[in-house]
This record gives structure tokens, sequence and C-alpha cells, in this order.
């Protein structure tokens, strides 16, 4: 009804004003014809604005927004924080919360969960869901998801995004993107590129070769685009001098140019430094940036914005060029054509059972059994006494992690779905360590005694028939939270240690990491099960505690390398030029050798390698087979093979598909992810599983002649469960 009624006035002021406030005058505008084709749309409502109608396109009005054109009734665009959930509101000229009593959100698992489940119909629910969310709370752009590359197991922001691996990254952005979509809403991919670290992000300059950034950091962005993404965010961090929210090179050339990316592109919060930068080098919207050192003292600091008036005075100067002013507010026109003025918008739906339940079927696929003697599932008719042991247990994970950070309407804790599932009388609880409070941006000391929470853990696990410890990462500041990457790769606050006495005290112990990240476990020979359960949202609690018992069969598989060591992770192979940098300056000197790709290239046996997950069954593959064995260039290379569920339980197995080149002109890896597939098969039975890839995906960037290259000759395959994959086939490509 708001929309309408801008559009009302904005055709009253038409026909009250006439031409004297707008360049073109017409009785019949195209752009408020719904039936009309966006780009005649777009067309017409550019020709209709002002120069300084154009401008303030360009730049927020509060910290969520941007302007819109009242005069012609076009809406201001609204924007929310994801891609977890739809934020909470905030203030229009504050970063503190509105204090709305109705904008409590389902909170969906952290992307990571998503990643694992390897499944691809999982993110087309998780989209579909968000996006009903986003469009109910009358968002028009959500900004997200995130697919920048795992490069370190130390990054802030690692939870955030989709794992390790290019492939597939890319199979799981795209279903997101066009399910959230399809609710009128636009998604913003970030955060476009190289946003691999933390320390010190508004400043590093990110140096590889061109065949790294092409291969492995930007296969996923493409992907996003193909997927018709409508917007972009940029990264904090500089590539080539220049960061990426105004960066003549990933926006102007790649993104715009190469892949013909139509939408809009948005600085993240504070990602714009230079008027002229952001002129020419692609930025549409600059969101975020304060004020300071600029000029206009006596306007409200929003017209103090890189692309404000400081853009409007280097227009009429002539310094920098119309024809780039006219093409952000041409993406800007078709993002509103797209989303606020499209007849075809649903109303959405929010913070519903029904959103719940995807929430839970998406953090139940991705939580990964990392280890197991047997000890699992645990069955309520077989278990009488439960030791419930960690801070994690009970913390909440929806309320941290910098700007992902929820508001949910339910958040249920392992602890409360422990005894809901098994009942009061026969869980017990301790702490058994503590943290500090969470807090953005500053490590807060835990205000606990850590010897008295550890003696109560222990006395507590020792009377019990099995201890459950929930323990990992917590989102808080150094840990998986935006702005602080983490600073040891070892578990916090004395964790190691007390799983060491929890087993030495009780054999049955069970440890649960929650985190988006990768940590080192030496002490994995300890427990009898590990699982890695991840930031699991709304319904946390009650996902893993369907896999703890059984109810459901995990068949998650990590999206990313646990490393024994953190100098086993190439991005720690080499000195500090390497991560976090010098001088602002860092390195990747592993190039494509990014993951599972540095390990199998340098024969370093991970703790958990990229695939990897176990199942309360057993899965047995049969010899793979290929249709052909020669092949164009053109073609598709599809492998078969029989999956057969050899256990008693029925279950889910991730087929895996990864290619090499023995005898190459380049480097390669000897292993990269080219298909997968997830099938799910009842106990003792077999399936039939297809791969499938396109031969131009064997392709190297040639940095000679900037052009993908395909080599002729022999490329052998890898059918398995995890990049370990032992079966191995071996085609021609002529």
């Amino acid at each position: 009804m708001k929309n309408r009624l801008l559009v009302c006035l904005g055709l009253v002021g038409l026909l009250v004003m006439g031409s004297s406030c707008s360049p073109k005058s017409t009785t019949e505008p195209i752009y408020l014809d719904e039936n009309a084709p966006i780009e005649e749309r777009v067309e017409d409502a550019l020709s209709r604005l002002t120069l300084e109608e154009k401008v303030a396109l360009c730049h927020a009005q509060s910290k969520f927004s941007i302007k819109g054109v009242p005069r012609l009734g076009i809406p201001e665009v609204w924007m929310s924080d994801g891609p977890h959930g739809v934020r909470a509101e905030i203030e229009w000229d504050s970063w503190s919360y509105a204090g709305w009593g109705n904008d409590s959100c389902t909170a969906f698992p952290a992307l990571t969960c998503l990643a694992a489940t390897w499944n691809p119909e999982m993110s087309a629910l998780f989209g579909k869901a968000i996006g009903e969310e986003a469009r109910f709370r009358k968002k028009d752009v959500l900004l997200g998801p995130g697919v920048n590359i795992y490069r370190t197991p130390l990054n802030g922001r690692n939870f955030e995004y989709m794992g390790e691996d290019p492939k597939l990254a890319s199979a799981m952005v795209a279903p997101y993107i066009e399910a959230a979509q399809q609710s009128g809403i636009a998604t913003c991919v970030k955060h476009y590129a190289l946003n691999n670290q933390e320390t010190r992000r508004m400043r590093v300059n990110v140096h590889l070769s061109e065949r790294a950034l092409r291969e492995i950091y930007l296969p996923a962005f493409k992907a996003a685009v193909d997927a018709g993404a409508w917007s972009f965010m940029g990264s904090y961090n500089r590539y080539n001098g220049q960061h990426g929210c105004h960066n003549e090179v990933l926006i102007n050339q790649i993104l715009k140019g190469e892949w013909g990316f139509d939408g809009v592109f948005i600085s993240d919060w504070g990602g714009a430094h230079d008027t002229y930068e952001a002129a020419e080098y692609g930025l549409d919207i600059e969101m975020g940036t304060g004020s300071d050192g600029l000029t206009y003292s006596t306007k409200n600091h929003y017209d103090n914005y890189h692309l404000a008036l400081p853009y409007l005075d280097a227009l009429k100067r002539g310094e920098v060029k119309m024809e780039n002013l006219d093409d952000k507010a041409r993406r800007v026109l078709r993002l509103i054509f797209r989303t606020l003025m499209s007849k075809d918008r649903p109303w959405g739906s929010f913070a519903t059972e029904e959103h719940a339940a995807v929430a839970r079927e998406v953090a139940r696929e991705g939580i990964v059994l990392l280890k197991n003697d047997g000890i699992l599932p645990l069955k309520a008719s077989e278990v009488k006494r439960i030791a419930v042991i960690g801070e994690n247990a009970t913390r909440s994970m929806c309320k941290a992690g910098g700007s992902s950070e929820l508001k949910p309407w339910r958040e249920v804790s392992p602890l409360e779905a422990v005894v809901e599932a098994y009942g009061a009388e026969q869980v017990s609880y301790a702490m058994g360590y503590g943290s500090g409070p969470s807090s953005y941006g500053r490590v807060n000391p835990s205000p606990y005694d850590a010897e008295e929470l550890k003696r109560e853990a222990l006395q507590v696990a020792g009377g019990a028939d099995v201890v459950l410890f929930v323990g990992g990462l917590n989102k808080s500041h150094q840990q998986d939270c935006e702005d602080g990457d983490r600073k040891t790769y070892a578990l916090p606050f004395g964790q190691e240690e007390l799983i060491r006495e929890l087993a030495a005290v009780n054999p049955n112990l069970v440890v649960v990491l929650i985190s988006g990240n990768a940590v080192e476990t030496q002490w994995s020979h300890l427990p009898r099960a590990i699982v890695q359960g991840w930031y699991g949202g709304s319904e946390a609690g009650h996902a893993l505690v369907d896999v703890l018992s059984g109810a459901v069969n995990p068949s998650g598989k990590l999206p990313f390398s646990f490393y024994a060591r953190l100098e086993d992770c190439g991005a720690h192979a080499f000195d500090v030029s390497c991560y976090p940098g010098v001088d602002d300056e860092c390195y990747y000197k592993e190039d494509i050798l990014v993951g599972y790709r540095w390990l199998q290239a340098k024969g370093i046996a991970p703790a958990y390698p990229f695939g990897y997950g176990l199942s309360y069954t057993t899965f047995a593959l049969g010899e793979p087979t290929v249709k052909r064995t020669r092949y164009a260039t053109d073609d598709k290379v599809v492998v078969a093979v029989e999956v057969t569920n050899t256990g008693e339980v029925d279950g889910k197995e991730v087929v895996q598909l990864y290619a090499s080149k023995p005898e190459s002109c380049v480097e390669r890896a000897p292993r990269e992810l080219k298909a997968f597939q997830k099938v799910k098969v009842k106990a003792g039975e077999t399936a039939r599983v297809e791969l499938a890839f396109d031969v131009q995906e064997l392709a190297y960037w040639d940095e000679t002649s900037d052009t993908w290259q395909i080599e002729s000759g022999e490329y052998d395959l890898y059918v398995g469960n995890s990049s370990e994959a032992a079966s191995k086939l071996t085609i021609t490509v002529r």
C-alpha cells in the first residue's frame, strides 16, 4: 500500500509540476507500466531524472536505505544484513537497535553449515525461506550470501562463507540466490573479492597470481552472476592497490565487463574511500561512510558521502564522466523495478514454524560426524544418566558474530534439546569453562573461576553414563566474528585440558564442536565420538539431538579441511608476509593450492579431509564407469557409479568426483572437485549415481593469453566420498 501511495503521489507531482522539474514530459510514463519490459521502464525513468536525483540514488539516506525519487513515485530502497536471517531493525542514524517488538526473525544455520550439507536442494529451501522473511519485513536487498574462499582457519568471517572449494561454493550459492529472489528481494553477494582475513581488513592489499584469482577466488562469484544475482557487495581489502568497493579490474573489467553483471554494486559499510575512484571504478551505491575530513559540514552528513555532494560537484566541473553516473542510476532503477515496483512480488512470511522446520532440516543435514566408535547414536532407552558439559550447551550463538547477529524468535540450545529428548531427571549440567561476555570489537575477560568450573564439571561427569561435551568457538571477538581473526588454532578457554580430564574420569565422552571454523584436534584420540555441530540457528539444539539420538542419520561432509597443525595450511606455511601480511601487504604464496589442494600437493595428511563425514550406516561404492573415454572441448563428461548401503540404517551419501592432469604444462593440484551428488539409499539397497561436468571445467587460466585453456591429453578422474577418493578412471581430451 505504501508503494502504491508513493506512485500516486508521484503521478500527482508530474501533473502539477510538469516539465519544469523533469527533463522529460509525457502523459504516459512507461516506468509506471508494470507490464512494460524492465529495460524500457528503466530508460524512461532515467530520462526523467535530474542530475541531483541521479546522484541521490547513489548514496545512503540512513544506515540501511537510499532515497529513491519521491517526485516520480519511485520508492526508497531498504536493505538488511543477512545472510543467516533478517537482522533486527536499526535506528535511522545510529547502530543502536530500534527496539521494535515485531522484528524477531527465524535464525537459519550459518553458511558453513549449509555448505556442509553438500546438497543444493537444502540451499534452495534455505534461500526460499530467508527470501520470504526479508520480503515480509519489507526489505528490498538482503545483504548475503557470502562466498569468499576459506583460505585460513583463522579468518573471523569464515562461518559466513561456503568453504574452501570454488566448485562446492558455486554449486551451493546458485540455488540460494534463485530461490530467495523469487520473493522479490535482491540478494547481495559478498564480499567481492578476496575478503580472506579480518586482520587489518580495511587496509590490507592482496597480491596473488591472476591464475589463482580466476581459478580459486572468483568462480563462486561468477556462479552468482550466472544465477541472476541482482546486487553485489564490495570487500574492504585492496587488490592491485585499489579498494574492493571501487576497483577497476574486479568491478569494471571482470564483473560488469566480462561477466555482464547488470545489477547494483554496493559498498560495504565504510568501504568507499575516494570520490573519483568510486565514480569511475564501478561503485553504484555507497553505504555507511563516515564524513570525517570532508567539507560539507553544514549539510546532512549523508550528503557528505563520496558519491553525494562531492560527486555532484565533480560532475558539474567535468572531472568525472556523466555516462558513469547514468550507468549507476540505470542499475539502481533496474533493481527497484525488479523488486519494489514489480507486479509479481509476493507478500512473504515471517518467523513461522515452517521456516523453523527449514532451519532444523538444514542444520541437521549439515552436521558432520567426524569420529564414532559405536557410542552414537545415544538411544534414550539405553542411556540413564547424561552429563552435559560446556558453555556452548547454553550460550546463544545468534546474537553475536558482527553484522550477521540476529534477534531470533526462538533459539533452542543443545541443553534444552537434550533435556527435552532424554528427560530432566536423566540430565545434569555443568558449565566446565567460561568465556567473557560477547562484545563486538573487543575481548572481554571471563568473570568465572576456571578451576571451580572444571572441578564441578569433573564431578558431574564422573557420575554419568555418557558425557556430552559441547564446546568449540562462540562468535565472540577473535573467534568466529567480524573485524577480528582468531589468534590461535587451538580451542579457547582451556577446553583441550578439560577434554583430557573429562576423558580420564569418564571414557564415554562425546565431543560436540560448535564453530564455523576448523580447530586443532590433537586430543581427538580421547573421546569416543566427535561431532562438528556448526552454528545451527533457531533450531540448533533440536538438530543436534536429532543426530545424536539417531532420529536422523548424519550425512554432512566437511566443506573445508581440518588441518592437524596450523602450519599445514598453505596460508601459514610461509612467513608472515603470506598471512597476515607485512605493512598491509599480503602475498598469497600458496597460489592455486588452497585447502586440500595444498595438502595433497605437499603430501600432508589432514586431521579430517575436505569432503569427509561419517554415518551411522556404511556405504560401498562400485567400480565407476565413464560413458566415453575420449572427449572434445565442448563435451560433457559423465561418470556413473553404484552406491550400496551395506549397513542397517537408511542414510545419505555424498559421491564426489575429482579430476587431475598428471602431465601438465602448468602446475596443477593433484585433485580438484568437479562434481558431486548427495543420494539417499535405504539399508541393503543400491542406487545409481551419475556425476557430470563440462570438459571446459578442466581448463586452467593462461596468464600469457589471459584466457581459459584446455590441455589435450589424459586426465585422471577419482570417485569417492571425500577428497581422499580412491577409485580412478582415465579420460582423454582431444
